[in-house]
């Protein structure tokens, strides 16, 4: 296995082909940190014909890389997406959602598959074989593409999302409590995009 500075590479997948596990996922999440906004999963069966160059865990891309890789990515494989939204968060808390909305990623995915990889260390409740991978988006080539997926896909909702709410910044922060946002929370009260869950938001008072 490679390490992490080495980037990620197609290894834990074709351990699971060399034992007749076909097709392979990866799966993985982005927006769990933010106090607005849903998290997203993406579960990505790559071709292992055309794998994109490039790939790697989305932080460690550009907005432009991760933005070219999505295309690249979406042209190459088989790939589907889920959300749950802040309401959803809220009731059942960040990591049930999170690994709800996994589960739900799979699910949508055209062909289903026989074994998964997850980013992190918890396993969603899927239909097929998993294996949890910790700090998989840097060492896990499919893992790594359904980085870039959700992470691309949550930023464009999140600059969508701004310009209905305009003043609390998510076309730059996403969500995520900067001090701009923090600012804006102070000024214009919460909006029903907000987790109300998480602790600067629930002291501005319950969800409506």
């Amino acid at each position: 296995m490679t390490s992490d500075s080495a980037g990620p590479d197609f290894s834990l997948e074709s351990e699971a082909i060399g034992h007749g596990l076909w097709p392979v996922a990866g799966i993985d999440e982005a927006g769990r940190g933010p106090w607005a906004g849903p998290v997203v999963a993406a579960a990505v069966i790559l071709d292992p014909k055309t794998i994109p160059q490039g790939l790697n865990d989305s932080k460690k891309l550009s907005a432009a890389r991760r933005d070219a890789l999505f295309d690249e990515i979406v042209a190459t494989s088989t790939y589907a997406i889920a959300s749950a939204s802040a309401e959803q968060i809220d009731r059942d808390n960040i990591l049930r959602a999170s690994l709800w909305a996994m589960a739900q990623a799979i699910d949508n995915l055209g062909t289903q598959p026989t074994f998964a990889l997850i980013d992190g260390n918890k396993l969603p409740q899927l239909k097929c074989e998993a294996k949890a991978v910790v700090k998989g988006d840097g060492r896990c080539l499919s893992i790594a593409a359904a980085s870039i997926i959700a992470k691309v896909t949550r930023d464009r909702l999140m600059m969508d999302l701004a310009a209905g709410y305009p003043g609390y910044g998510w076309e730059r922060n996403k969500g995520y409590g900067t001090r701009e946002h923090s600012a804006a929370l102070a000024r214009l009260g919460p909006t029903p995009y907000h987790r109300y869950s998480f602790k600067p938001i629930a002291e501005l008072g319950a969800r409506n």
